[in-house]
């Protein structure tokens, strides 16, 4: 991130470390606002947005976070939250029933997992997407053809969701920590994708 300053005589910790604890601490803020599930889209877009603030000068900060979700929770964000949800609740009962031992259920599960997939780097890209804030259906386009165009970021992107599953089922307690890097990871894509291709 451009714009960061350097170490001062006797400070312990650089800039970097500094951009790391806020990143912890907007993932906290941003794994208890997602509590209620629905919140899930609003809350790591509002995540995305902060921490992309953070190449830009502004604080990355917990209070800045709650600050921007305040301005910006409204019922495009709840109904984004609620088709997420209604995605991943059939996304489920798709599998359960591919693995309830019907005809044709391996294939069906191949193209279940692949469609889940590809929703899932999309939705992703989506909350990184500074659209978001105002425009689902625009962020989600443009999120549909970046991860056409960026094949890699959209690799990225799942690479990221793997770090933070594994990291969570590794030590529960770092589920609470996990949506900060997640979000800092989805931002450091769109910018990386955005540097490249726009």
């Amino acid at each position: 991130m451009t714009g960061m300053r350097t170490r001062e005589p006797g400070e312990v910790f650089g800039p970097r470390m500094t951009l790391f604890a806020d990143t912890l601490s907007v993932g906290l803020a941003t794994a208890l606002v997602c509590l209620p599930v629905v919140t899930i889209p609003a809350a790591l877009s509002t995540a995305c947005a902060v921490l992309r603030g953070a190449g830009e000068g502004q604080p990355a900060t917990a209070g800045r976070y709650l600050a921007v979700l305040r301005q910006r929770l409204r019922p495009g964000d709840l109904a984004a939250g609620a088709v997420a949800l209604l995605g991943a609740l059939l996304f489920l009962a798709d599998l359960a029933l591919a693995g309830a031992g019907l005809p044709g259920a391996p294939a069906f599960a191949v193209v279940a997992a692949a469609i889940g997939t590809a929703a899932l780097v999309v939705g992703l890209r989506s909350c990184a997407r500074p659209e978001s804030l105002t425009n689902w259906p625009a962020a989600v386009r443009e999120a549909s053809r970046d991860a056409l165009q960026d094949i890699g970021g959209s690799a990225l992107v799942l690479l990221a969701v793997a770090t933070a599953a594994l990291c969570s089922w590794m030590l529960v307690p770092l589920a609470f920590l996990v949506p900060g890097p997640l979000a800092l990871a989805l931002t450091a894509v769109d910018v990386r994708q955005g540097a490249e291709f726009r």
